[in-house]
């Protein structure tokens, strides 16, 4: 018989002292604590997430779908043209005639646009560049295209880009862009090119 406090090794036939009981219990209390603590933050994280998750679809499904943004600079040199080139176009009566499509904000297009030219919606949405689409379905592929926008400095326009590429996408290989570096107001009305309002 082993006096109190000494246990004997099974393994190597060592004697050694035993750990009090009321040793072993604080320890597994905390250890215990530890565990139920992290499996708390694990659930509050996983709860977390299924939140940010619900708030991206809430997000996404608000509000029109907007297209991909590309910038103007995209467009190739040869394919703007300059205000007041396409102005002297308008004003000739031998000029060919050309679809000419206002891709930009309806209520810029109310307030002044180029005479004859159409709405057909602004083309950062996915819902404007739809509208282009069916207005330029049953037209032959080599129909001239005159497209512009106006809204705010060239570098900056979210229109007239993805407006470019869904006419090109679609086949057609006449479509010019008119070259607006400013906006509407200060590189086309200012400058006493024609303008029509309304619409």
């Amino acid at each position: 018989m082993l006096p109190p406090g000494i246990e004997f090794g099974a393994n190597t036939g060592t004697v050694s002292p035993r750990k009090e009981t009321f040793d072993e219990a604080p320890q597994s209390r905390y250890a215990r604590a530890a565990k139920s603590g992290s499996i708390a933050m694990k659930h509050a994280a996983i709860k977390a997430f299924h939140l940010f998750v619900f708030a991206l679809i809430l997000l996404s499904q608000s509000g029109p779908a907007l297209a991909e943004h590309k910038p103007a600079a995209s467009i190739p040199t040869a394919d703007l043209i300059q205000p007041a080139d396409f102005a002297a176009t308008l004003k000739s009566a031998s000029a060919p005639k050309r679809l000419i499509l206002h891709v930009g904000f309806h209520k810029l297009y109310t307030q002044a646009h180029i005479p004859g030219s159409e709405y057909v919606g602004s083309a950062n949405k996915d819902a404007g560049l739809q509208l282009l689409r069916q207005r330029v379905a049953k037209l032959s592929k080599d129909t001239a295209i005159v497209i512009y926008c106006g809204c705010c400095p060239w570098s900056d326009c979210p229109n007239i880009a993805a407006a470019y590429d869904a006419l090109h996408a679609q086949g057609f290989t006449q479509v010019k862009v008119l070259y607006i570096a400013d906006n509407f107001g200060d590189n086309w009305v200012n400058l006493g090119y024609p303008v029509a309002k309304g619409g």
